[in-house]
């Protein structure tokens, strides 16, 4: 007899710890990604980071040196947090309307992609180039690929009763 059956999956709800680490991977694997495309396209991973920084602070932030680098990271660290606390949040419903983990794991991705280029990034200081076909669907392949999917994929173990872990806790 399973142990893990009598625990109701429709009420489950993930720990602090299990976001936060969810959040750190995706959050590393969508700048591990960017950075790449930024080494790609002649720039380094600080300017990169100093840019993600200037939506705060605007064109200061690539004067500022290292403080403005490291702002950058954590500005990038606290939306992956966001977006792993909304994700899980919502998961149970959005699976309800998008039966398959593969197309709401892409579907997010494409969400993410549309607010923070959409919504985010005009609202903020940051400067905006001209957008091109390249560079979005670059973008929106990075957030499916990198957040999108395996945000999908991650929840859909927990939520199904795959992450034994978190079982065990609970039934203490």
């Amino acid at each position: 007899m399973n142990p893990y059956k009598s625990i109701d999956t429709q009420t489950r709800k993930p720990s602090c710890k299990k976001i936060t680490s969810i959040a750190l991977l995706v959050g590393t694997l969508d700048i591990l990604a960017a950075m790449v495309i930024t080494l790609l396209h002649g720039n380094g991973p600080i300017r990169m980071l100093q840019y993600i920084a200037s939506g705060v602070f605007g064109n200061t932030a690539f004067s500022g040196g290292f403080i403005f680098t490291f702002m950058g990271l954590l500005f990038h660290y606290f939306l992956a947090f966001l977006w792993t606390i909304l994700f899980f949040s919502l998961y149970q419903v959005l699976k309800k309307l998008i039966k398959s983990v593969l197309l709401l794991g892409i579907a997010y991705g494409l969400f993410v992609w549309g607010v923070m280029n959409l919504l985010v990034l005009p609202l903020s200081r940051a400067f905006q180039g001209p957008f091109t076909l390249v560079s979005t669907l670059t973008g929106i392949l990075v957030l499916m690929a990198m957040m999108g999917l395996p945000l999908s994929f991650m929840a859909d173990r927990f939520y199904n009763g795959v992450d034994k872990s978190s079982q065990k806790n609970q039934m203490k």
